[in-house]
């Protein structure tokens, strides 16, 4: 039960489990918090500060005021606004709360040579591991954007920082100070960056002149005026904004003063690691981004076979459009007749996907695949509920199911009933069947993915809708797939209802190392009405992102793959990501095992390749066959999942087949290590496997393994010119979830690179 209002005033303290407070306020309000959080804390319950991290350097921290959770956007830090998005956020805890973070922490931990090492720490995505119980299906994060805000902070470092916050802000103190002198109430008397301004009747024509000038204004009510300034607002847009108003100032008449609140200023440190204090020079900010980019294994490096995530081709035509202003530096609230070309571009693409899967509307406000679930599963329940059918709150899914299927039916208020997976990889009919039938007074949808998880097409998936829809139920269709489907099937045709297309995987917007995503979901034209809407564009509630079409500056990548493709090239791309994956499942024919084929003994775009022999044999588990990989200069596929101590290959049409053979020859050499082994002419322990990833370190030196530095180094597959060199050797993982948190050095230790 959500309960809003001023804190300071409607807050009981004793009948809430937790609060948020904004930081500063939505309309420029900078408060103390303190007193609130300790009697929150008093009765046992939580409190979360949303805080803008710019204002941060100037004002006291939401940690130095006891609030247990930090969250926020960090767009402030140098990312475009780009029509809604992407952006990063951020999520701060306490350390006792770090265990119900989700997604997964960067920590430190060291190598086999006692090097440190960061890793990805804590499995905390509780949907691999509560499945139906779960209440977070966090899956995409927007990591490239928080790289970029990142980059942003290294750049400036807090003296820079705080230097961009105190000009917002005396900007802000000087329209401020003009707006006065015109006879208009300014509120509140203490802010950052945000002021309010009462206006009266003068609102409607206030606004209009801004237009003239210019420049947007934000409408409150009916009488007054909301203004946010940023590093970007230069003199002349301060003067078009008291133009707007009546005035005719020029900035250097006023002089501006602090109008922040004394107590909450800020005078703890931030920023401290020495990597804030060294990168002052444009040169050196290049070259320590080219040396991190240089760790990375990435596309333009090498296939990234990661199966069920199809990382494919980004086109450089396809991303340059996104750099251009006209994309990138629009507001998502500005008036729609600014708008007109993302308005064609979104109704185009719409048009574009509609076509592609047989449905009859796309919504593109999710931001993630998890999010165009959770969207669809609440289409599914709005349905229901103006049907009559509050009651049908029962979703069938499938133990092959993604993760977030079930934590994301949890969310959305409804029951995970489980259902049963044949030997083949197949969804159990007999059991569908059955819970179908136990559950028809109740059952809201079932959850399913085709092509399945297990890289098949089901054979029986017309059959599971009509079981469902007969039942009274809707279809949700995993759209994780659809690099399989295109061209080829609809899933509106199959028989769903909704699904949700991943543009980051299937429409060529990149991964950016776990984000941006875009997960819109298209729908048949019964549940068209309850799809998301916002409060901005429609009137309506029911937005699941803060922004009307989510990340809508990433949108022009997959309008143009789609354009540039047309329809035969998309086909076409299907057929070859089909083709690709089941040359790379014969060539791997009996030197390993394919878990799933279809009757007629073929993959769909993405094979499973069962390793687990080879632990029992040789002992050779999944995790080494994967480091083996990154000396022979590969990514490895997907690992342990959907079935542990297996690997998902999905190959895609991207590749061409001397990359896929160059694949292939590596996973058959790894196969003939094992051999190796097994046959007792390598040691169970000290082998290229077990000591897998080798780095540059081990070319110099002594050398005492029963192995040579060339078969270490070079094995198959591995380029002897532009080889990739993991930076660090084999991870001591048990370490790094003992060490979660990097903490930072004194700040005596960098002085010299302060210098």
């Amino acid at each position: 039960q959500i309960v809003l209002g001023d804190p300071f005033e409607d807050l009981y303290a004793a009948g809430v489990f937790g609060a948020i407070f904004q930081y500063p306020g939505t309309y420029g309000h900078v408060r103390d918090f303190s007193g609130l959080i300790a009697k929150l804390h008093g009765q046992g319950a939580i409190a979360a500060v949303a805080a803008d991290p710019l204002a941060l350097a100037l004002l006291k921290s939401p940690g130095e005021m006891g609030a247990d959770i930090a969250i926020g956007s960090t767009q402030r830090f140098g990312v475009p606004v780009g029509y809604g998005g992407p952006h990063a956020a951020y999520m701060a805890v306490k350390d006792a709360y770090k265990r119900s973070m989700p997604g997964r922490l960067v920590g430190v931990s060291v190598d086999a040579r006692g090097n440190r090492a960061y890793r990805l720490s804590l499995q905390t995505r509780e949907q691999h591991i509560r499945r139906e119980k779960a209440t977070s299906n966090i899956c995409t994060a927007q990591v490239l954007l928080a790289v970029m805000a990142s980059m942003y902070a290294v750049f400036h470092g807090p003296d820079g920082i705080k230097a961009i916050a105190q000009s917002v802000h005396q900007k802000t103190v000087r329209l401020a100070m003009g707006l006065e002198k015109l006879g208009y109430t300014v509120e509140p008397d203490v802010f950052f960056d945000t002021i309010t301004v009462e206006v009266g009747k003068l609102q409607g024509i206030i606004l209009k002149a801004a237009v003239a000038e210019e420049v947007n204004l934000r409408k409150i009510g009916t009488t007054r005026i909301g203004i946010s300034l940023d590093e970007r607002s230069r003199p002349v847009t301060l003067e078009a904004v008291w133009r707007a108003f009546g005035g005719d100032f020029k900035v250097e008449e006023f002089e501006p003063d602090y109008r922040l609140p004394q107590e909450l200023l800020r005078t703890s440190a931030y920023l401290t690691h020495p990597i804030f204090h060294m990168n002052r020079a444009e040169s050196e900010m290049t070259r320590y981004m080219r040396r991190l980019a240089d760790r990375d294994l990435a596309l333009d490096r090498a296939m990234i076979p990661l199966g069920s995530c199809t990382m494919k081709l980004n086109a450089t035509a396809e991303m340059l459009p996104i750099t251009w202003p006209e994309f990138s530096e629009i507001h998502p609230f500005v008036p729609a007749d600014q708008a007109l070309g993302y308005q064609h571009l979104i109704e185009d693409l719409s048009q574009k996907l509609c076509a592609i899967t047989g449905y009859d509307a796309i919504s593109m406000q999710p931001n993630s695949g998890a999010q165009g679930e959770y969207a669809g599963l609440l289409a599914i329940r709005a349905y229901h509920i103006a049907n009559g059918n509050e009651h049908r709150d029962v979703c069938l899914i499938p133990t092959s199911a993604h993760g977030t299927n079930p934590a994301s039916a949890q969310m959305a208020g409804m029951k995970v009933v489980v259902v049963k997976v044949s030997d083949a990889g197949e969804i159990d009919m007999d059991d569908f069947r059955a819970k179908a039938e136990q559950y028809a007074d109740t059952l809201s949808c079932c959850m399913i993915t085709y092509p399945s998880t297990h890289g098949v097409f089901e054979e029986n998936v017309r059959e599971v809708c009509e079981v469902v829809h007969k039942h009274g139920g809707q279809v949700y269709l995993d759209g994780a797939n659809m690099n399989a489907m295109v061209g080829l099937s609809r899933p509106g045709d199959i028989g769903s209802d909704v699904s949700h297309l991943n543009l980051h995987k299937t429409f060529c917007i990149p991964h950016g190392g776990g984000g941006p995503g875009m997960g819109p979901i298209g729908v048949k034209s019964h549940l068209a009405p309850f799809l998301p809407g916002h409060p901005q564009t429609d009137g309506h509630e029911g937005a699941v992102s803060a922004a009307p079409f989510g990340s809508a500056s990433i949108l022009p990548i997959s309008w143009s793959y789609c354009l540039m493709m047309g329809g035969e090239g998309l086909t076409q791309a299907t057929k070859v990501a089909i083709l690709n994956a089941n040359y790379v499942a014969a060539r791997l024919k009996g030197a390993y095992d394919v878990l799933y084929k279809s009757a007629k003994g073929r993959v769909a775009h993405e094979c499973i390749i069962d390793t687990r022999p080879l632990a029992e044999s040789a002992g050779v588990t999944v995790d080494d066959v994967a480091k083996r990989l990154i000396d022979c200069g590969f990514h490895a596929p997907t690992m342990s999942w959907p079935v542990a101590g297996t690997l998902m290959i999905e190959p895609t049409e991207s590749e061409t087949k001397a990359e896929l053979d160059r694949f292939c020859d590596a996973m058959l050499a790894i196969r003939e290590e094992a051999r190796a082994i097994e046959d007792g002419r390598m040691d169970k322990v000290n082998n290229p496997l077990k000591n897998a990833p080798h780095t540059v370190e081990d070319l110099v030196g002594d050398w005492d393994r029963p192995y040579s530095r060339e078969q270490a180094c070079f094995p198959p597959g591995a380029f002897r010119v532009d080889k990739y060199w993991s930076p660090v050797n084999r991870v001591d993982n048990v370490y790094g979830d003992r060490n979660l948190v990097c903490t930072c050095p004194p700040i005596e230790s960098y002085a010299e690179a302060a210098e």
